[in-house]
């Protein structure tokens, strides 16, 4: 090959630095590139999409395990059905979905906390009119559901 893009254009074009691109390159979710003469690694533009890819399934919440998953199932699927991208996003929109489910029990309790002026863990703990939940579980543990 002897066009091809170098590290820093690839990382440039796909809004990553050269580091990243080199530990993709280890953890086998790009394939090593060929050399120049010179020795630098030489790179298609197939490099740039497949780092794009990697960036996004990343921002919607798959681990770098899952994206290497992802990546080979869809390198090995020669027109056999294989666990790709439609199962995997209902798991992880399974996963969103009970994270935000947290978060709002979380945030309602906060809320709650801020509106009652806590200013105290230990001293709001200890009133039965603390809004903080960990206090109700607390109290279900050693007398049951709390009033």
């Amino acid at each position: 090959m002897s066009t091809g893009l170098r590290s820093g254009q690839v990382a440039e074009a796909a809004g990553v630095n050269i580091q990243t691109l080199r530990y993709y390159e280890r953890r086998g979710l790009l394939a090593e590139p060929e050399r120049s003469n010179g020795g630098h690694r030489l790179y298609g533009e197939d490099a740039v999409t497949a780092l794009r890819v990697i960036k996004a399934a990343q921002r919607l919440g798959f681990t770098l395990k899952e994206v290497a998953e992802l990546l080979e199932a869809g390198r090995h699927r020669h027109g056999r059905p294989v666990a790709g991208l439609q199962d995997r996003a209902t798991a992880k929109l399974a996963e969103v979905d009970a994270k935000i489910a947290d978060l709002t029990t979380i945030r309602i309790a906060l809320t709650t906390a801020v509106g009652a002026g806590c200013n105290d863990l230990t001293v709001c703990a200890s009133n039965t009119c603390c809004p903080i939940p960990f206090t109700d579980l607390a109290e279900e543990n050693r007398h049951g559901p709390c009033c």
